[in-house]
C-alpha cells in the first residue's frame, strides 16, 4: 500500500505562502531529497499555474544555484496530476488533469504497490487530512511572522484532532526547522 505525504513551508504564525520563506540552497536540498522518495505529485489548478512554467524553465535553463537547479530538474522530471474542473489542458510533460474527487483518485493510487504520493496544495491537503488520508506531514517552520495569509485548514473543518507522532527534526542554518510527523490513525 502506498502513502500520502504533505510537505509545506510555514511561518511561525501558521501562514503557508512560498513568498514568506527563506528559500536558500539548504532548503532546496531538503525538498529535493524529500522528492527522491516520491512517485507522483498532486495539486490543484492554482498551484499548477504557480509551478509551471517557473520550475520547468529553471530545469531547462539551469540558471539558478546548483541546489535550486537540482530541485528544478527533479521536480520537472516527476509525474504530476492536477485536480481541476476548469483547466482545459496542461503543457507540462508527465502531467495530466483529473476531474475526479482527489480522495477517489488518491485512493486508487495508494492501492498501486508502494506508490508514494506528495500533495502540493493547501486545499487538497486540508481536505485529505480531514478524511484521514495523509500519512506523513513535513512542516518546514520558518523564523518569520507573516501576520496574514493562507493557513492550513482555512477552508476545511477537521472532524476530530489529528494525532501526529514526531519522527525527525532538522534545523537549518537559516533558523528554519523541519518537522517530520507520521499520522497516528485512530482505528
Amino acid at each position: 500500500m502506498g502513502s500520502v505525504i504533505f510537505a509545506v513551508n510555514i511561518t511561525i504564525d501558521g501562514v503557508c505562502d512560498h513568498t514568506n520563506v527563506i528559500a536558500d540552497d539548504e532548503l532546496h536540498e531538503y525538498f529535493t531529497e524529500l522528492l527522491r522518495g516520491v512517485d507522483i505529485v498532486v495539486f490543484g489548478r492554482k498551484t499548477y499555474q504557480l509551478m509551471y512554467p517557473y520550475w520547468h524553465d529553471i530545469a531547462v535553463s539551469q540558471s539558478e544555484t546548483t541546489a535550486t537547479n537540482e530541485f528544478a530538474r527533479k521536480f520537472d522530471s516527476m509525474e504530476r496530476i492536477v485536480f481541476s474542473k476548469t483547466l482545459n489542458k496542461v503543457e507540462w510533460a508527465k502531467t495530466r488533469i483529473s476531474r475526479e474527487k482527489p480522495e477517489d483518485e488518491i485512493s486508487r493510487l495508494k492501492q498501486q504497490s508502494g506508490k508514494k504520493i506528495s500533495v502540493g496544495s493547501l486545499n487538497i491537503a486540508s481536505h485529505l487530512a480531514r478524511l484521514g488520508m495523509i500519512d506523513e506531514f513535513h512542516f518546514v517552520v520558518h523564523p518569520i511572522v507573516a501576520g496574514a495569509g493562507r493557513r492550513l485548514f482555512e477552508n476545511e473543518k477537521l472532524k476530530e484532532n489529528l494525532r501526529l507522532k514526531l519522527i525527525e527534526t532538522k534545523t537549518f542554518r537559516s533558523g528554519a526547522v523541519a518537522l517530520h510527523y507520521k499520522t497516528m490513525h485512530n482505528k
